[in-house]
């Protein structure tokens, strides 16, 4: 006698509502839609490459994936407008490691090339950009299409506390498990699809999604601060406070700096007094918003 299937959706409710258990189910794209008349609602982009190497001023970007979507301004996601894929034959063979870590070979991105206009119709009229990374992806974007050094940007991986929020970590895939999803990505749009889910996961405590979240920080001023001639000897003291190196390649001070918000930058000056330069200091001071947060302009 042949047994009825078994309804698999049943089983994993159940499973879902047992402590013992957690249920991952496979990430499906969202359907586009039309925009919602009457409601108030901004469009974002997300976004993700792939590129030759980590090197923004003279790597390449070899695919480049996004999402268009509506939200409101209290960060709930409405829908997706349309989505974006294509790829960039790179000027030179794509090295084997690129190869193993994104999946592109020579063979696909034989022959394509980003169509520009393409691109930027695509992203007029948003809002805000956000990337996974976007210290690693405005730098590369910004090079090819100047345009998206006028948007604003957020970044899910720095402008999301995740420990706060009872993730371990910060890695897309493992932010992914944890709103309940699972995929096999192969493309840059599909951790663009990947990251709307996240941002979409309402966080403990609060119920809260993500995105507003990000969008709360994002609208904040930051200030960055450079310790220039700072003691050498003293730059693990930096480090563990979390200042980050420039080697003044691309412009910048050749200097150790952080990014704080406006509330804190009067006991991070009174840590570089007390601790670093022992002594009254007027390090270089920028103030940052999301229209020049991450960009290599700064």
């Amino acid at each position: 006698m042949l047994q009825a299937p078994m309804d698999l959706t049943a089983m994993a409710e159940a499973l879902s509502r047992s402590a013992d258990y957690r249920v991952l189910r496979r990430l499906m794209p969202r359907a586009t839609c039309q925009p919602t008349i009457g409601q108030d609602c901004r469009t974002g982009i997300l976004l993700d490459t792939e590129t030759t190497g980590l090197d923004h001023a003279k790597d390449e970007i070899i695919e480049l994936g996004m999402i268009k979507f509506d939200y409101t301004p209290d960060g709930r996601i409405v829908g997706v407008r349309d989505t974006f894929s294509a790829f960039n034959e790179p000027s030179a063979p794509i090295a084997p490691e690129v190869t193993a870590l994104t999946g592109i070979t020579d063979d696909l991105v034989a022959g394509h090339r980003f169509n520009d206009a393409a691109v930027t119709a695509f992203v007029e009229g948003a809002v805000i950009v956000i990337a996974h990374n976007s210290g690693f992806d405005r730098k590369f974007v910004e090079r090819y299409w100047p345009m998206f050094a006028h948007n604003a940007w957020g970044c899910s991986m720095s402008e999301i506390d995740c420990r706060k929020h009872g993730f371990a970590g910060s890695q897309l895939g493992y932010l992914l498990n944890g709103a309940g999803y699972f995929h096999q990505a192969h493309r840059a749009v599909d951790d663009c699809h990947a990251l709307l889910e996240i941002l979409d996961f309402k966080l403990p405590p609060t119920g809260a999604p993500a995105l507003a979240v990000l969008l709360d920080t994002a609208r904040r001023k930051t200030v960055r601060i450079w310790a220039e001639q700072s003691p050498f000897e003293l730059k693990d003291s930096l480090k563990r406070r979390g200042y980050r190196w420039s080697d003044g390649t691309d412009g910048r001070p050749k200097s150790w700096y952080i990014d704080v918000c406006e509330t804190a930058l009067e006991d991070e000056l009174a840590f570089l007094k007390a601790e670093i330069y022992l002594r009254d200091v007027e390090p270089r001071l920028q103030t940052l918003t999301a229209f020049t947060r991450f960009s290599n302009r700064v």
